[in-house]
């Protein structure tokens, strides 16, 4: 089982005095993506004003454009570690075992703007880059990523994806159609027997399911195996639309 997970706005400061490694991210395929975009954010942070209005910060985040231009250099640190905010913070990767560790490391995939999926172990700088941010000379990143993030995906060939980015991140980077996959889609029940999409505890329950299956390592390589596996965890699950499953927070 590979899952997809989405980044964070927020990331922690600081990292071992390593600098980015492009080519030995996982999905070495993306690397003249990764070149690109890398390139195009340092050189937009030469300038603090454009940099800014584009990436859209405020003036309490201008320091963050100097995050970027220094990308190259900058101090690294395991992406799972690197994220923090609602998903991460309950994924609390840190606080794993080394067993549980070592699966994340092999099994899930952090899906960032400058970078693609990386494993979750790869390290990276902190930066600052959403998926809808129109990066000055380059694509849009969903043209420039799209095709090789899906490519990229079929090569290293999982039997199964479990998809728990967000719709902006999806659209960076399809599960190749050959694959098996579900999207989760995190919902609470309504009234009349409606359900409800969560957005707080959409985060939230992403990152407690991640660590669930950090810890119990279940052997998945279906949909119906992941709603097998689900039930008896205790959790309660079930279809939702075309493509994809519903978890119950």
């Amino acid at each position: 089982m590979l899952i997809l997970l989405p980044p964070s706005e927020t990331k922690r400061s600081g990292g071992r005095p390593r600098p980015l490694d492009v080519a030995g991210l996982a999905l070495p395929s993306l690397a003249p993506q990764r070149e690109s975009v890398i390139d195009a954010l340092v050189r937009l942070s030469a300038d603090e004003e454009e940099a800014a209005r584009i990436l859209k910060l405020g003036a309490t985040q201008r320091g963050e454009v100097a995050q970027n231009a220094a990308l190259r250099a900058a101090p690294t640190m395991a992406a799972v570690d690197r994220y923090t905010g609602v998903l991460y913070d309950a994924l609390d990767a840190a606080s794993l075992d080394p067993a549980s560790r070592r699966w994340v490391a092999r099994h899930v995939r952090i899906h960032s703007a400058p970078f693609g999926p990386v494993a979750a172990l790869d390290p990276i700088p902190a930066y600052r880059l959403g998926a809808s941010v129109a990066l000055p000379g380059v694509p849009p990143l969903t043209r420039l990523w799209a095709d090789a993030v899906t490519s990229a995906l079929a090569d290293e060939a999982p039997s199964f994806v479990l998809d728990l980015r967000s719709e902006a991140y999806t659209a960076l980077g399809p599960v190749p159609p050959g694959i098996a996959s579900v999207y989760v889609r995190v919902v609470s029940d309504g009234d009349g027997g409606a359900v409800r999409a969560l957005n707080h505890f959409n985060k939230h329950a992403k990152g407690a399911l991640v660590r669930l299956i950090a810890q119990q390592r279940p052997r998945v390589a279906s949909r119906a195996g992941f709603v097998r596996w689900a039930a008896a965890a205790g959790l309660r699950v079930r279809d939702g639309d075309p493509g994809e499953i519903q978890l119950f927070a």
